[in-house]
């Protein structure tokens, strides 16, 4: 059965990479929950997907240049990585996304440290689009399944994953064809897509052996939550 996985959360229900978007994603019994991580300036994994927190009057907050004090405040609903995770508290995996050219090792920090108090290594997912970022991820967490993420080039993403050793990969809709889901399936690999709301071409692609989609709208897939 191909897995439902909520990208940032449930960003086409509730604000991106939230608390209130993790609630929605997990209301509908996903199978998985994505989100994005950058680090702040004093060594703070947050959820974030821009590089820059942009103000009402137009200036830019660059994360990597701002304390995680400063951004709460103008950012009331922006959680660290350990809230998130401490707040799914183990009931879906987290496909963590790292951003190129983040710092790792605060968050290799905060998850050994969270493995340390009863986490598993089934828990999570990292990834990232930045070979060199989910090598570093990898060489410091080396017990945690990994998924290659690829915008385009098919070629680059089975490249990446024989360097990691992983049979994950998760691709750009826009370049996926069933002739190519067919072939990865058979290679071995688990071949996830980003970003699909459209569940007819997720079911046709299913068929040739898409292992999972992630999706803005984890409500059109599964309508009817569990009990």
């Amino acid at each position: 059965m191909t897995k439902i996985i909520g990208h940032r959360g449930a960003r086409g229900l509730a604000a991106e990479n939230t608390i209130a978007g993790i609630d929605a994603a997990l209301a509908l019994g996903v199978d998985e929950i994505e989100i994005d991580v950058r680090v702040t300036k004093d060594g703070v994994p947050i959820l974030m997907h821009d590089a820059a927190l942009v103000l009402p009057g137009g200036e830019n907050l660059r994360i990597a240049d701002t304390d995680y004090k400063t951004l709460l405040a103008t950012k009331p609903d922006l959680p660290t990585l350990d809230a998130i995770i401490r707040h799914i508290n183990k009931q879906v995996p987290l496909m963590i996304e790292v951003k190129p050219h983040v710092a790792t090792e605060p968050i290799i920090y905060n998850i050994k440290n969270l493995l340390e108090h009863g986490w598993k290594s089934q828990d999570f997912i990292l990834g990232s689009k930045n070979q060199a970022t989910l090598q570093s991820l990898h060489a410091g967490l080396p017990e945690l399944p990994t998924t290659v993420i690829e915008a385009w080039s098919s070629l680059r993403a089975v490249l990446r994953a024989r360097q990691l050793h992983t049979k994950r990969i998760t691709m750009n809709q826009k370049f996926l064809w069933f002739g190519f889901i067919a072939s990865m399936r058979r290679r071995g690999y688990n071949l996830y897509v980003y970003t699909l709301n459209n569940p007819g071409r997720a079911k046709r692609w299913a068929k040739y052996g898409l292992s999972g989609i992630i999706t803005d709208r984890p409500d059109i897939f599964r309508p009817h939550p569990p009990r």
